[in-house]
């Protein structure tokens, strides 16, 4: 198929919920086969139709390492079934380039979805898993949401977004989100203790 150029931040259909896919037709499978390619070319490890300019509810995943072969995840019309746990998160984005900071995502999820022949299937990534992250950064490009309305320290990021010449971050579009926030809270001060207690025995 084709590569198609990636929508950077700040554009306005990054921002825009998708719609539903109503068929799994050829012109679907075509565009997940140039949601593909573009990914690999960008060496992804996924990529939301927005991010190509097409607002329809589609994404794509391959978390295979460089020694593995590759192992393409679509998902059409996907949704998030069950999510639980957190962890803290160091993310980037196509629409990003070379931008990372530090977000808030859940541990577990499980998603229900259809396949590019449009057959169901349900999935579960635990652990903090890099899918199981993929997955949440990616569903959330459906829904207009970016990584950095996760983020934990709001004034880190927007110097990784100033250092990248990108757009600053979009107060308004931060989400509160106390549940995470409270595990996150409890995940830092034991990772300060254990750092402390590392100290002390050095």
């Amino acid at each position: 198929m084709s590569i198609k150029k990636v929508v950077r931040y700040g554009e306005a259909s990054l921002r825009q919920p998708s719609k539903e896919v109503h068929k799994v037709s050829q012109k679907v499978k075509n565009l997940v086969a140039d949601m593909l390619d573009t990914m690999y070319a960008q060496n992804g490890v996924g990529l939301a139709a927005p991010q190509i300019g097409e607002n329809v509810r589609i994404f794509v995943i391959d978390v295979s390492t460089n020694n593995e072969p590759l192992n393409p995840i679509v998902f059409i019309n996907p949704k998030i079934i069950k999510k639980s746990g957190a962890c803290i998160s160091h993310e980037g984005c196509l629409s990003f380039p070379e931008a990372f900071t530090d977000v808030k995502r859940y541990e577990n999820v499980m998603v229900k979805a259809l396949d590019r022949n449009g057959r169901s299937f349900v999935l579960e990534a635990k652990d903090g898993t890099l899918l199981a992250r993929a997955i949440q950064h990616e569903f959330d490009h459906l829904d207009g949401v970016l990584f950095i309305d996760h983020v934990i320290n709001r004034f880190e990021a927007e110097e990784v977004l100033k250092k990248y010449n990108l757009p600053p971050i979009e107060v308004e579009k931060l989400l509160d989100e106390p549940e995470l926030e409270e595990k996150i809270k409890v995940l830092l001060e034991e990772k300060l203790a254990k750092k402390e207690t590392n100290s002390e025995n050095d």
